[in-house]
């Protein structure tokens, strides 16, 4: 059911995007505003179905080799979540040099260009105070740029807001990145939380479909 709805939601971005923002603007300003969000979404969601299809059916079916398959594909998971938190936290630059990696290209060649993404951006950046993925350079050449000649209006304002460097088209904030970690840092409890909830399931799944695949093996 989950996963139906995360490919739903994938979905329904995928083709009317700006009502989504409209609807969820402030949740907008997320980490998943670094991404492609409608792709991930689509891509998770049909992961998560392919998995609820092996557990339930195999469990329905009582069949061993679905429940192993079950097994497997959420120990994978699990592990590569406990590789990505462990990047994320250790190696908090190596994280920010693969965003860059992907997301830099995309507002240089985008930005101003689409407008859905422009507007997710736009939304992004005033709702956490930021300018771009590492700062205002990530608009460079972009089409925006090109055609007004100056830097987008979110990345230029006054006031006691963390500020990249002074500029000649004014001061310009810091990058989203940054400021996306600070906002993880300082709702920690909340994120250690959800994270802790996720891990819990999955082992608790694991668990239950290895208890059945043990009871087949008795029968």
């Amino acid at each position: 059911l989950s996963g139906g709805t995360l490919l739903g939601v994938g979905i329904w971005v995928t083709v009317d995007g700006q009502s989504f923002v409209d609807i969820f603007g402030a949740v907008s300003s997320s980490v998943l505003q670094v991404v492609n969000v409608s792709y991930f979404l689509i891509v998770i969601g049909a992961i998560l179905l392919v998995i609820g299809f092996l557990g339930c059916y195999g469990a329905q079916k009582e069949s061993k080799c679905l429940l192993m398959m079950f097994f497997s594909v959420v120990l994978i998971i699990f592990i590569a979540e406990i590789a990505a938190a462990v990047v994320v936290l250790v190696y908090t630059g190596l994280a920010e040099t693969l965003l860059t990696a992907v997301v830099t290209p995309l507002l240089k060649e985008k930005y101003g260009a689409d407008k859905s993404l422009t507007h997710i951006w736009n939304v992004t950046m005033m709702e956490v105070h930021c300018c771009g993925l590492s700062n205002y350079t990530d608009f460079t050449d972009s089409p925006w740029y090109k055609k007004e000649g100056t830097y987008l209006a979110p990345c230029s304002v006054r006031g006691s807001l963390p500020l990249a460097r002074p500029h000649r088209h004014g001061c310009l904030l810091q990058g989203c990145f940054d400021q996306i970690l600070e906002e993880i840092k300082t709702n920690a409890g909340v994120v250690g939380g959800v994270a802790a909830g996720i891990a819990a399931l999955e082992i608790a799944a694991m668990a239950v479909s290895m208890y059945l695949y043990c009871q087949l093996d008795q029968k």
